[in-house]
Order: C-alpha cells, then structure tokens, then sequence
C-alpha cells in the first residue's frame, strides 16, 4: 500500500471534487456549539437519517473516532454561486467523497470514513418517512458530528466565508478520514 496521500487528492478532483488536500486530523476542530447550530438551525432538524439528534456520532464520539486517525483528505468545490446549484454541488462532492472512500478502502485503507456536506440527499425517502434504500451511502455531514468547518477549513489554509446573500459565492466540503 503507498502510504502518499498526495494521488488520492488528485483520484479525488478526478472523481469531481475542484479540490483536495491532505491534513492532520489534529487540524480538525471539533465542538460543541457546531452540533447545537446543526439541531437548532437546521429547518429540517433530525429528518435525515444522518442528522443529530440520532443519526449522527456525538460530539465526543466523534473526538474518539478522529483519535484513531492520523491524516484526512479534505475535499471542496465551489465557488459556487447561485442557490439553485446547492443541491447539485453538494451531491457532486459527496458523491466525490464517497467514491474516494470506497477506492481508498480497497486500496488497503481498510478504515477510510467519510463526513460530507450537508444532510443526506441522495434519494428523499428521509424526508417522506420511509426506510433508506442505500444506508452504505449515508453518511452524517461534518456539521453533524460537531466539526467546526470554518476553523478546519482555514487551518488548511483555504478560504471559506459567511454566506451573506444567496447571491454570495460559497463552497462546499466533505472530509475522508484516511488512517
């Protein structure tokens, strides 16, 4: 198994994210207050199957989980601009994500993981009240399992802003735990 990180953030942009790079999963920063923000200013709170208050890791299981991790490829798309685009950009990384999970797993990565962006929107049933059709896609958002994406981001040193308007630029990421 090469142990280089460096192909996988590039399999990444080919798999459709705009960009990826390596970080120490000591640069992901977790708290409290993200998962508050993700129960109480959501306005589908808990509809998801992989949303808090059940369908995500704790803020402390998710420390636990980050311990046994050295390194992340953090993936990101965008600028995007345009609130019609969000669902399609967001499903364009996941989908990205996922599928870099998958090829880093078979490569030997046995415990690769994914965060995505978002709630779960890869077919709706959450939302009209019936079972997953594909729980081995669903995967809780970083958000949800309490990662704070702005201070994650910018310790990778990229840019990320408060969304002011719809009419603002913004992106999306999605982290996939590596080792």
């Amino acid at each position: 198994m090469d142990d280089d990180l460096t192909k996988w953030c590039e399999r990444a942009v080919e798999l459709g994210a705009d960009k990826a790079t390596v970080i120490g999963t000591d640069q992901v920063v977790v708290a409290e207050w993200v998962r508050m923000k993700c129960l109480y200013g959501c306005d589908e709170p808990g509809v998801y199957r992989t949303c808090p208050p059940d369908g995500a890791p704790s803020v402390e299981q998710t420390k636990r989980v980050l311990g046994e991790f050295r390194r992340a490829v953090l993936l990101g798309v965008g600028p995007i601009v345009g609130y019609d685009r969000s669902d399609a950009e967001s499903r364009r990384l996941n989908d990205a994500a996922l599928a870099l999970e998958r090829e880093l797993f078979l490569a030997g990565f046995h415990k690769s993981w994914t965060m995505g962006a978002g709630p779960c929107d890869i077919c709706g049933a959450c939302t009209e009240g019936k079972d997953c059709p594909t729980p081995e896609k669903a995967r809780p958002s970083m958000e949800a399992c309490g990662i704070d994406v702005y201070t994650t981001v910018r310790n990778a040193d990229w840019k990320i802003d408060v969304v002011r308007t719809r009419e603002s630029e913004y992106r999306y990421f999605a982290l996939v735990l590596v080792d």
